[in-house]
């Protein structure tokens, strides 16, 4: 394919996605397909000779689009919203074409220095603490990853190379192994389960510690684990703390966790990968008030700021803290101004050496929407989640569970858990919209999230006639059964 061909077929890949995400709804949210669907429709080796590029667009439709679930679409209510916008589109596929490998400034400034401006710009729509900007002369700043599970691993990463070197510092005696053996982290139960698994990979006990009522961490339960911990020896030193949880959108009481973890020398991470876009908005931000007592501080642009998968935003608020755990200087990658203060060498702030020019879709974003715009978006969601929550609280025959805070709402029939259970079968098999369960405490629960860019009131309207429907053959099946 040359320079003239991509001038056609770009222009033809343009139209087709275009039409795609203009009549997603028309396609069936949820794919019917049977796992392992995929091998039987094609060749079993690559070909040896070219195919035609219209055959392979035919297949497509024939082959992948069978196989979709269409996260786009305004029918899409599960986990949370996997943003895009047309603006973010055009800015990666700039960032394609222009392909750099983003790892010092020297591959490639514009990539290194844009990364840092959008993420000074990001911080400041969010109103974060001066230290976690680059341009006020702070001591920290940010980085995009690619994903909140890579900002919670290299900020506990960080932590750990932190607290061994302080250790080792007073007694240098200490054997690394040792301590590492006495290391303890924390998190609750509502938070991710990829904050446990950082902990695997880091090779760290974590211990998740219990919520309230309303699913939130309290000081006074960090206190205690703290007391318990240290008098067995254990050295406590990594909170990961949630805004939003993935379950239920639960907020952490950072106002409490955060003071305990600076005086008692624990680094305190701040994931808010799905909620923290809201902040953004001032009748929102003071749900981030505690922010600045942490260390690190994550949230996701590509759930809810309309920049397509991936681009997660991670700040700490001491640079030298993570530069201190993963900085190596072969020859081959140093280069002149590797010393000089106004610039960043990102491969010292993230897990792989390289990553995209993902900034690019952000300044696409920023700029085409405005901060405005962007707020406007989010409200507009928020607004269409209590218009659903209205519509539960309505019928008696529902139950919300826990606070309808920003675009999720967690709901259930009143009754058994296996009542739930089937209600959700019924609703996935009916392949009309596509929602997730949760467990709450001891509840199964059903998840109603507000997703795509496009969904309308039209579509709230449609969901809850849809799950009226699934509870009303669910109930009729209870009845039969009882007979």
């Amino acid at each position: 394919m040359d320079s003239e061909e991509i001038r056609v077929r770009g222009k033809e890949m343009v139209d087709f996605i275009a039409d795609y995400l203009q009549s997603i709804d028309q396609r069936p949210v949820y794919p019917a397909v049977q796992p392992g669907y995929l091998q039987p429709l094609i060749p079993e080796s690559a070909p040896q000779d070219p195919d035609s590029y219209e055959e392979l667009m035919k297949d497509i439709e024939r082959v992948i689009m069978p196989g979709i679930t269409h996260w786009q679409s305004p029918h899409f209510h599960a986990y949370f919203p996997s943003a895009q916008s047309f603006p973010s589109l055009l800015g990666d596929m700039l960032s394609g074409a222009i392909s750099c490998v983003g790892f010092s400034w020297a591959a490639s400034p514009a990539y290194t220095e844009l990364e840092m401006v959008m993420l000074d710009w990001l911080g400041k729509m969010l109103k974060l603490p001066e230290e976690f900007i680059f341009g006020t002369g702070g001591t920290g700043g940010g980085v995009i990853q690619g994903s909140a599970s890579e900002s919670t691993l290299v900020a506990l990463l960080s932590a750990r190379r932190k607290i061994v070197t302080q250790i080792q510092t007073k007694d240098p005696a200490a054997e690394e192994r040792m301590i590492m053996s006495k290391l303890v982290a924390y998190t609750s139960d509502q938070s991710h389960y990829f904050v446990e698994r950082a902990g695997l990979i880091g090779d760290i006990k974590m211990r998740k510690l219990s919520t309230d009522k309303k699913f939130n961490l309290r000081g006074e339960t960090l206190k205690q684990a703290l007391d318990e911990d240290k008098a067995l020896g254990l050295i406590p030193f990594f909170l990961c703390a949630t805004l939003g949880t993935t379950a239920s959108c639960a907020f952490d009481n950072v106002m409490e966790l955060g003071p305990l973890c600076n005086s008692e020398n624990i680094w305190m991470h701040v994931d808010a990968a799905y909620a923290g876009s809201a902040f953004i908005c001032p009748e929102f931000r003071p749900l981030l008030n505690g922010v600045e007592f942490s260390d690190s501080f994550n949230v996701d642009p590509h759930k809810w700021l309309l920049i397509n998968f991936d681009c997660s935003a991670m700040w700490v608020k001491k640079r030298s803290d993570i530069i201190g755990a993963f900085k190596l200087k072969p020859l081959y990658l140093r280069h002149d101004h590797e010393d000089n203060e106004l610039i960043t060498d990102y491969r010292h702030w993230q897990i792989p050496m390289g990553s995209r020019f993902r900034s690019l879709k952000m300044w696409f974003v920023f700029r085409l929407y405005g901060v405005k715009g962007l707020q406007e978006h989010i409200r507009r969601h928020v607004a269409l989640a209590h218009e659903f929550a209205m519509l539960v609280r309505q019928d008696e025959q529902f139950e919300i569970i826990g606070d309808v805070v920003f675009g999720l709402v967690c709901f259930r029939i009143k009754g058994s858990n296996n009542l739930n259970e089937r209600l959700i079968k019924e609703i996935t098999n009916m392949r009309r919209i596509h929602i997730v369960p949760c467990q709450l405490r001891e509840k199964f629960v059903l998840r109603f999230v507000v997703c795509a860019e496009t969904v309308k009131s039209k579509h709230i309207q449609y969901a809850w006639q849809n799950i009226k429907e699934a509870a009303a053959k669910v109930g009729q099946m209870s009845e039969n059964i009882r007979k």
